[in-house]
């Protein structure tokens, strides 16, 4: 008889799949704790006497600072961004997730100019609050301005800004007037437009307008929805060469409370 020949065993493509899938789950897994491990934290929130009880939800303070650090001067050119000194608070915002899936988030703008009251430091505009006393104070003097308590925390400088636009592609803005800010250092027509980072950045930042801060807000609340939607679309979260150096840029960049993770981002 002749010799049989040895059964070749029968290829399973769903376990291959199974195991390729399983390494790509480890994997972004792992890149994540890798992000997360990278973040920048704060103890922007501690407790104090006379805090604001806990309500249903969860609210964000989502800081936007003229902070230039590790900036070159190229790069301070690049943006705009001028050379003063210190830090101040360009953007002050709160997120409200509810916990009733029913209802719809809340995102409140804090004009930086709005007039409060400052613990131990009497009356002044808000931002000014971060320059007496860092993410701390400007947290507490929201707080007792609004009545509402702080859960997390989250701040981006001005290259971090830039550079996360940049890394999803850039976003896509439609302005109804041009806008011509020599400051700023904008010009951009009227109409729908994609804007690199650079520009999106100027575009929050500019007051050249005969409302200033108020139209100022408006701007940076559209720029966030069109950011939102340019993250969370399929092109940016499954492309690699989009979504890790946003990750990358995030992490470089981005400020978050002690007890704040990049799953909570």
């Amino acid at each position: 008889m002749p010799p049989q020949r040895p059964m070749k065993k029968k290829r399973r493509p769903g376990r291959v799949i199974l195991v390729l899938l399983l390494v790509l789950l480890l994997a972004a897994v792992g890149f994540g704790f890798y992000v997360d491990s990278t973040l920048k934290r704060i103890d922007a929130l501690p407790d104090y006497e006379g805090r604001p009880a806990e309500t249903p939800g969860t609210t964000w303070l989502l800081v936007g600072s003229d902070a230039r650090e590790g900036l070159t001067q190229e790069q301070k050119d690049a943006l705009a961004t001028g050379d003063a000194a210190g830090r101040r608070t360009d953007t002050i915002m709160m997120l409200h997730l509810p916990d009733n899936s029913a209802a719809k988030p809340v995102l409140l703008s804090i004009p930086r100019d709005s007039y409060v009251a400052i613990p131990d430091n009497n009356r002044n505009k808000i931002n000014a609050s971060y320059a007496f006393g860092g993410p701390q104070l400007l947290a507490k003097t929201v707080e007792g301005a609004t009545g509402v308590r702080i859960d997390h925390y989250m701040e981006i400088g001005f290259g971090g800004f830039s550079d996360m636009v940049d890394a999803v592609g850039g976003v896509d803005i439609c302005i109804d007037q041009p806008i011509k800010d020599p400051l700023a250092g904008i010009d951009l027509p009227a109409g729908c437009q994609e804007l690199d980072g650079p520009q999106a950045l100027r575009f929050v930042r500019t007051r050249a307008f005969a409302t200033a801060d108020l139209q100022r807000v408006q701007n940076q609340r559209k720029f966030l929805s069109a950011l939102f939607e340019k993250v969370k679309s399929p092109a940016t979260l499954a492309n690699p060469f989009r979504v890790i150096p946003l990750m990358n840029a995030a992490a470089g960049s981005v400020s978050v409370n002690e007890n704040d993770h990049v799953w909570h981002l």
